[in-house]
């Protein structure tokens, strides 16, 4: 029988799912915010990540040291991510655990310190590890395509931010984010293991409801025109390979296209792992764009990328080449393989498989109790529940008919971005 989710919201906006799982004894508990660098403007482009940074840096309750003592020692994990929609903290830990980290995230809601010392230590961190990926040139081309795809949408900058932006932020700027945006009107709790729901609902309530919502004050996120031309463009730059990244403007998660969308990915470069956390792998040496690129000695390796996001994102398929190696052959074989979709050379056969392989890497995203409660709370940033279960379900329903429409539509080449990374001896 499927497990019943519960789902039940506090008087103060705070979105709450529950979701029993007896087969072990340990529980995973992840609150989401909805924020992320889609919520940021320039001047203060890497604040979403920066504050997440802070989260960790302690309470009145729980000092600095506390917070990371408090979880290791009963044996569990934790973490955080930033991403383009929201930011995430999760816990997972032995169920009789699940009181210590309920206090913990309502205490770190409302009363994190914001130190003037551990905001300086932590610029000086979080602009190291920015300097660390421009020493990538996928960083670098993954930027650039970004910024040339969106001209009015935030989605224009990296997660991390500028070097400007970072060095500039206030501790002001910072607490002030913070409370505009980490409250429980912005918020969805997800728990997933081994408890009773009735009781843990009620203890969710004496520690969360009396936390109070305020008004936000977001402002509105302008939408991203249609794209009328393709873009090309070329990076020079140290480096061992000649990188291709070639973007198509892709629906949001939310879209029924997406579904199409998923199908698409896993036919030409092998499946997407939308859970962004754990999970197996696929290979995807049957992609028709391995097949006519990695097995014809066009390119070294290919893979292609979705991601399931609020507003419309991208479509990304890498290219890995020796350097001096063809570029125009390879791109004319990459368009050959989309030229063939568009034109409905493509079997039934081809795409049962790839339905199959979408939907398998799909599945190994869930199977343990950290993924199921991620994804209660992550497809509720840009859709409800409601998605997650019903996904392989809409991906079985995708036709040839809307692959063809998908192709011709989506994959047009005024739809996409292609940058060129050339390396050299020396940056140049």
């Amino acid at each position: 029988m499927p497990i019943e989710l519960s789902e039940f919201t506090l008087k103060n906006g705070l979105q709450v799912l529950l979701k029993e799982i007896h087969t072990t004894p340990i529980v995973s508990q992840w609150i989401w915010y909805r924020v992320g660098s889609r919520n940021e403007k320039a001047g203060i482009q890497g604040i979403s990540h920066w504050v997440e940074h802070l989260q960790f840096k302690g309470t009145p309750k729980y000092p600095i040291d506390e917070l990371d003592h408090a979880i290791s020692r009963v044996g569990g994990v934790w973490n955080a991510m930033t991403h383009l929609d929201w930011t995430t903290y999760y816990e997972t830990l032995p169920s009789q655990e699940l009181d210590l980290v309920l206090d913990l995230e309502a205490d770190r809601m409302q009363n994190s310190t914001y130190d003037k010392d551990e905001i300086n230590a932590e610029r000086t961190v979080i602009i190291s590890e920015l300097e660390g990926n421009e020493n990538e040139p996928l960083f670098h081309l993954n930027s650039a395509i970004q910024k040339a795809a969106f001209q009015v949408h935030p989605y224009n900058h990296d997660v991390i931010g500028t070097l400007e932006d970072l060095q500039a932020i206030t501790h002001d700027q910072l607490y002030d984010y913070y409370r505009m945006y980490y409250r429980p009107g912005n918020a969805v709790l997800a728990i997933a293991g081994d408890f009773d729901s009735d009781t843990v609902r009620i203890k969710i309530d004496d520690i969360f409801s009396t936390i109070p919502d305020q008004p936000g004050n977001e402002k509105v996120i302008p939408q991203e025109p249609p794209q009328t031309e393709e873009q090309y463009f070329e990076i020079k730059g140290p480096g061992d390979a000649l990188y291709i990244q070639i973007s198509y403007r892709a629906p949001c998660a939310n879209d029924p296209d997406f579904f199409t969308l998923a199908l698409m990915d896993s036919l030409l470069s092998g499946p997407s792992p939308l859970v962004m956390f754990g999970g197996g792998s696929i290979s995807n040496r049957t992609s028709r764009l391995y097949q006519a690129l990695v097995e014809k000695d066009l390119a070294v390796s290919i893979s292609g990328g979705i991601q399931s996001t609020l507003d419309p994102f991208l479509h990304t398929f890498v290219l890995t080449l020796e350097p001096g190696s063809d570029v125009q052959a390879a791109l004319q074989a990459f368009d050959e393989q989309i030229e063939n979709i568009q034109q409905q050379k493509v079997t039934a056969q081809e795409i049962e498989r790839a339905a199959r392989q979408a939907e398998a890497m799909f599945d190994y995203g869930s199977e343990n109790i950290t993924n199921q409660a991620f994804w209660m709370g992550y497809s509720n940033i840009f859709a409800d529940y409601q998605w997650y279960e019903e996904y392989t379900r809409r991906l079985q329903s995708v036709s040839a008919e809307q692959i063809l429409a998908f192709a011709q539509n989506q994959l047009a080449s005024q739809n996409r971005i292609i940058g060129l990374y050339i390396p050299t001896p020396e940056a140049d």
